[in-house]
């Protein structure tokens, strides 16, 4: 491969057609900090939203560093893998504290930043401060086992560590950032899993082209299994109260809120479990009363079906929270100022066009 053509090539095509992201005005390094993080298993179209709102709470790391988690997580909701959200706001008080509010410029202060790994390291310091180090992504791993033909495993650290040696041999001294950007978008693009091969510019210096084995490149990686659970969850009205619970730190979605509930054990019917879990993480003797909806939706490698019941219970119900590390009785129209997990969240979109569940707010 000529690789200052395919160098120039490339550069010319993303002066061209670069997409005009908010933070691409500037490259404030707060910015191309938070765009990356929440880019991370995310699409680009649902991060420019969220990024844009995200700015408008919290303008500078500083504002960041002073919010409360509660807030960041709210804020966060529907971009999933929360611990992203929870490293921001602990990496943003590190910045005011050891570096006066300042982003840090250089890499190895970059990585010791909370939620911030080798490839996010290279991104922040390469777009944001013109370094140049490489940031190998999934796109970047594609392009070059096409470009260089190379029989390896989509994923695999042997790619990985090919792709960021080619990154480094190809990287113009003065457009770090610019390169890195225009590999990744042509990823994101072009050279996509299933690539537009007429419109790349760089299809001249493609090995995998030449050979016609563009679809076989990157190798397929292994797949692991699905795995499908089935859970129950209920929501206990109280005087017009609802309840909901708070997770554990140490527990899928740490820190959000939910209602409680949990896995189906065999032979169990789904008012069965939900009786059982809400006894074993209230204590509570709930009665489940009508089911509003089946909830579906997925993380991970994990697919769940969540029956979602409304319930009562007699007496003045007083819960004892054994599953999370609080909880309480809050008013429905205060349940939108609470972080929830997407299948919750779910479940609450339900909710709010349901006259069943009106009805018994005001019994």
């Amino acid at each position: 491969m000529d690789t200052n053509a395919f160098t120039q090539a490339l550069l010319d095509w993303f002066d061209a057609n670069r997409r005009d992201l908010p933070w691409r005005k500037g490259y404030d390094p707060y910015h191309v900090w938070m765009s990356e993080i929440m880019a991370q298993q995310t699409q680009m179209d649902r991060v420019v939203p969220y990024f844009r709102r995200w700015m408008e709470r919290f303008p500078d790391i500083r504002a960041l560093a002073g919010a409360d988690e509660e807030t960041v997580l709210k804020l966060w909701e529907g971009l999933g893998y929360y611990s992203r959200a929870k490293n921001v706001l602990k990496a943003a008080r590190l910045v005011v504290e050891n570096h006066d509010g300042r982003f840090p410029d250089s890499l190895d202060a970059i990585r010791e930043l909370p939620g911030v790994g080798e490839y996010t390291a290279g991104a922040i310091a390469s777009i944001a401060f013109n370094l140049p180090e490489p940031c190998i992504d999934a796109n970047v791993m594609r392009v070059f086992a096409r470009m260089d033909d190379l029989s390896l495993a989509a994923g695999t650290g042997e790619l990985k560590r090919e792709a960021e040696r080619l990154v480094r041999s190809t990287m113009p001294e003065d457009r770090p950032r610019d390169f890195n950007q225009a590999l990744m978008e042509l990823g994101a693009l072009v050279c996509r899993k299933k690539p537009l091969c007429d419109l790349c510019p760089v299809q001249p210096y493609c090995a995998a082209h030449e050979a016609n084995v563009v679809w076989d490149r990157p190798l397929p990686k292994a797949k692991k299994g699905t795995v499908r659970i089935e859970m129950v969850t209920g929501v206990l009205v109280h005087e017009g109260r609802v309840l909901i619970q708070k997770r554990r730190p140490d527990d899928v979605w740490p820190g959000l809120w939910e209602f409680p509930g949990g896995v189906m054990e065999e032979g169990e019917s789904p008012e069965e479990t939900l009786v059982r879990e809400y006894r074993e993480e209230t204590e509570l003797s709930i009665c489940p009363e009508e089911k509003i909806t089946v909830v579906r939706y997925a993380y991970t490698r994990f697919r769940v079906t969540m029956h979602c019941y409304l319930c009562s219970c007699p007496g003045d119900p007083a819960p004892v929270f054994h599953e999370a590390t609080e909880g309480c009785f809050v008013a429905p129209s205060a349940l939108s100022e609470y972080a929830f997990p997407s299948g919750h969240r779910k479940l609450l979109q339900c909710m709010e066009q349901d006259i069943r569940f009106a009805t018994l707010l005001i019994r």
